[in-house]
């Protein structure tokens, strides 16, 4: 049977506290897509976007996160609360699309993100708690899948 156990839940909860102030701020982005709040939210306190490639990535990730990511991980802790297996393998493909847009990340954002925010912020919230996550929910789910309990 796929009950969630502890690790589940602890999964899903660091994955919504990863991941909600993000799909805010992206919210706040396709809402008014060149407005002070969500420049301030996603750059930075009075900064602009580098560039229209800079501004166009973030919106394009915004509606992928919104179209994607946020349906099939909403979908995956509603599969995996009624203990069904599909709900493993959406959080799965819900840690594979973290790990994935992050690995990208990682080559576009570091040399401008890290200066601003240090190694701390930066290899936790800013950047490390999403490949964390998208990790460690792909390696156990992939797991759970095949029947091993965590």
């Amino acid at each position: 049977m796929f009950k969630p156990t502890f690790v589940t839940w602890l999964l899903i909860a660091f994955g919504v506290i990863t991941c909600l102030p993000l799909l805010y701020a992206q919210l706040v982005l396709l809402i008014n897509p060149q407005g002070r709040k969500a420049k301030d939210i996603l750059i930075g306190k009075g900064e602009d976007w580098r560039n229209e490639t800079h501004f166009k990535s973030a919106y394009g990730m915004a509606w992928a996160d919104w179209l994607i990511f946020a349906p099939v991980f909403i979908a995956s802790i509603v599969g995996i609360m009624k203990a069904e297996v599909w709900g493993y393998i959406l959080f799965a493909m819900a840690g594979s699309i973290q790990l994935y847009i992050n690995t990208v990340l990682w080559f576009l954002e570091k040399e401008y993100v890290y200066p601003n925010c240090g190694s701390l912020a930066y290899y936790t919230y800013y950047w490390g708690n999403f490949i964390y996550w998208g990790l460690t929910t792909l390696v156990y789910s992939i797991l759970r899948i095949n029947g091993i309990n965590l």
